[in-house]
């Protein structure tokens, strides 16, 4: 007589029920930790969600410690204010992909979701600006179209000096360094040129200033930068300078 099987199961030839095929939840965590490092972070935190094996790995400190930059203790403890010791390391990635202020505020770092690269934004107000404290010349605006929620803003000035530095400590390689402007417009009150609230949007553009290379990342570097106009032949105006920049050079375009 042939042989019977129903769709409930298959039984062995001792009458007891066949194994059951291996799964990926079978794969110990260490294994597939070591499958989660050729991965980028968004994919580690997709298969994270598969089953509990792939949650449990996908906290491996090796993991993460792979996926962060080289100077990611210096930022923990600058910017975090926590020691890299007591925390793990999937969670200072995390934490560092967030904008993170520092200086009063006056600056953010962040961590790109998906390659770890580190970028860096500061303020107008981090920025050391001629006739900034004389409100005929410069004033702050505030705006939601910057992420510190303000721009400075040029009513009118014979010559442009703005000067800025940072000190940080950079993973190696090569960084590209923008200022974020905006050409708004002034209206007259009075006779007198005055900012236009309503007329300060449109189009921010990312004023390319130069690249710098970072070859040693254990010793914080010194950045110096500027933007200065000295031709006296006419006044300046309707200049909005919201923000430096400063990112990995791949990112320029």
């Amino acid at each position: 007589m042939g042989a019977v099987f129903s769709g409930l199961g298959a039984e062995s030839n001792d009458g007891g029920s066949l194994p059951s095929k291996p799964s990926l939840g079978d794969l110990p965590e260490n294994c597939i930790s070591s499958i989660l490092m050729y991965l980028d972070p968004p994919e580690i935190c997709k298969l994270a969600r598969l089953n509990r094996a792939f949650r449990g790995a996908s906290w491996a400190d090796f993991v993460w410690e792979s996926k962060l930059p080289s100077n990611y203790k210096f930022l923990v403890r600058k910017i975090l204010h926590e020691s890299p010791e007591n925390l793990a390391k999937k969670e200072i990635y995390a934490r560092l992909c967030r904008p993170n202020r520092f200086d009063n505020d006056t600056k953010e770092v962040w961590l790109d979701k998906r390659s770890g690269k580190v970028s860096i934004s500061v303020s107008s107000k981090a920025l050391r600006i001629t006739g900034i404290d004389d409100r005929r010349y410069w004033n702050y605006i505030p705006t939601e179209e910057s992420r510190f929620q303000t721009v400075a803003y040029l009513h009118q000035i014979w010559w442009v000096e703005i000067l800025g530095e940072l000190e940080l400590e950079f993973p190696p390689g090569t960084y590209s360094l923008f200022f974020r402007l905006q050409l708004g417009k002034a209206s007259k009150r009075f006779g007198r040129r005055v900012c236009n609230l309503d007329q300060v949007h449109g189009n921010w553009v990312h004023y390319h200033v130069g690249d710098f290379v970072i070859e040693n990342h254990s010793i914080p570097t010194k950045i110096k930068f500027s933007m200065i106009q000295i031709d006296c032949t006419h006044i300046k105006g309707g200049l909005c300078v919201d923000s430096v920049l400063i990112c990995p050079s791949e990112f320029r375009g």
